[in-house]
């Protein structure tokens, strides 16, 4: 038996015994259990464990945080409960009896878009680099930027253009790819039904609003014309296209005999997706995108708007908590797509910034006691660069009133980025790193949005430290 073997045992205990288990794996930091009763799990006797940095319920699967020795973890809690590990896809499929129809889909499409975040997180760091070294003017009495004097920086952001294109222009591959693999279908099919959404020979989708209605190319078939418009980064037409094609997939694998399955199944799943995706599917999804853009755009630009990015910023790590956030890069994705930047991907990175200061201003209350260092100072940097979960269910939600500090925070965070008109050119940096991702005119607002968030939520946390809010605990 390892290290962890007696907390292992006392965890097996808590969560109800190994018959109360259906499947159980890990990933970074947490233990994943899909379990056949969630309420024999003495959820508050698991938070007291020393190993334990909190616990939350998502998409159906109990998730205990143990912190980055996870993995010899789960190896001496697989080893003293006698228990097989499961692939996080068994766990997931198990943990569908604990869910609804809601939460199902809501699941199904965070799954969607969590294996892209890492290219996405690329490529936003890609293009904020790129940001700093040839839009902002900070050379010769701020007249020129790095590229414009010199021949190198010209080179590596020519370059780097390559694989940012890749990822932000061809993300219709990825999103194709990753439905079919979510839902079953054959991964290989799914990338070359995204690449004809994005081919070089159709009419790039950044193009569509500046080209007359007479100069876009078609194909002619004599009794009818279809307009060759590609979809790059477009979001709701690929998943449209990606569901038609696992449905018509399933459809022909269904009703067609085994032995020209190999012939009939790709040509009559593909085929078919292709024609609908450029007669119906991309036309329908493209204007479904344009609707979710304009009704976005209209609340970040009313003349409520500083309210609109005030409530949305008090809200978004709620949503957080739901596993609801993974959702909303589509959104983001489609008015980057729509309006050359989003409105919403500066709050998300006030909301992480805000979640890191919580915690900073709880371990400052607790700064003589070493075992809380020890759950939030980790807890603090990995919030501080975009990823907020240990800080929330960590420390933040755990004692109440430092998650209040920081949705206050970030909610006044989020009023003055709207305020500023502040738009990230692009997603996936979060935290402090997304000033990166801001444009150029625009990052002096967001400067002030950051420092009044942090500021606020570091003195409301001290603050509710001495009310009645302090003594209330998760």
């Amino acid at each position: 038996m390892g290290r962890y073997a007696n907390e292992a045992r006392r965890l097996l205990e808590l969560i109800g015994g190994k018959e109360n288990i259906a499947a159980v794996t890990h990933c970074m930091t947490r233990m994943r259990f899909a379990l056949a009763d969630m309420s024999r799990a003495d959820i508050k006797a698991i938070e007291e464990m020393e190993i334990v940095k909190g616990s939350f319920t998502q998409a159906g699967q109990f998730q205990v945080i143990i912190g980055t020795t996870v993995k010899e973890f789960y190896e001496d809690f697989v080893a003293v409960s006698g228990m097989e590990g499961a692939s996080k896809e068994e766990v997931r499929q198990q943990a569908k009896s604990n869910m609804n129809c809601l939460q199902r889909i809501i699941g199904g499409l965070a799954e969607i878009f969590a294996p892209l975040i890492p290219a996405i997180i690329v490529g936003g760091l890609i293009l904020g680099f790129r940001n700093i070294i040839d839009s902002i003017y900070l050379f010769e009495n701020g007249t020129k930027t790095l590229v414009q004097i010199s021949q190198f920086w010209a080179g590596v952001d020519s370059f780097l253009w390559l694989p940012g294109e890749a990822i932000f222009h061809f993300l219709p591959v990825g999103v194709v790819w990753s439905v079919t693999k979510k839902f079953g279908g054959t991964e290989i099919l799914g990338i070359v039904t995204g690449i004809t959404l994005v081919s070089p020979q159709l009419l790039n989708a950044y193009s569509v609003a500046t080209t007359a209605a007479g100069d876009i190319p078609m194909w002619d078939f004599g009794f009818t014309q279809i307009d060759m418009i590609g979809y790059q980064a477009q979001i709701i037409p690929v998943l449209l296209v990606g569901f038609t094609l696992v449905f018509l997939e399933r459809l022909f694998r269904k009703i067609t005999p085994d032995m020209i399955q190999m012939i009939i199944v790709p040509l009559f799943a593909v085929i078919p997706t292709v024609i609908l995706a450029h007669t119906v599917l991309g036309p329908i999804g493209w204007a479904i995108g344009n609707a979710i853009t304009s009704f976005v755009q209209a609340g970040f630009t009313s003349s409520l708007s500083w309210l609109f990015g005030g409530i949305y910023g008090f809200f978004y790590c709620i949503l957080v908590i739901t596993g609801l956030h993974h959702t909303i890069l589509a959104v983001d994705l489609q008015l980057i797509a729509d309006v050359g930047g989003t409105y919403i991907w500066p709050i998300h990175a006030l909301c992480g910034m805000a979640q890191a200061t919580a915690v900073l201003g709880y371990l400052y209350l607790k700064r003589k006691q070493k075992g809380e260092m020890q759950i939030g100072i980790p807890a603090a940097i990995s919030a501080s660069l975009g990823v907020s979960e240990p800080a929330i269910f960590g420390i933040n939600l755990k004692y109440f009133y430092p998650f209040l500090a920081a949705l206050i925070g970030s909610g006044i965070g989020g009023m003055i980025s709207i305020a500023f008109g502040c738009m990230a050119n692009s997603i996936g940096v979060s935290g402090v790193p997304a000033f990166l991702s801001m444009q150029t005119k625009t990052i002096g607002g967001y400067a002030i949005a950051a420092v009044t968030t942090i500021l606020t939520t570091f003195v409301l946390t001290i603050a509710f430290s001495k009310t009645k809010l302090a003594k209330k605990k998760k």
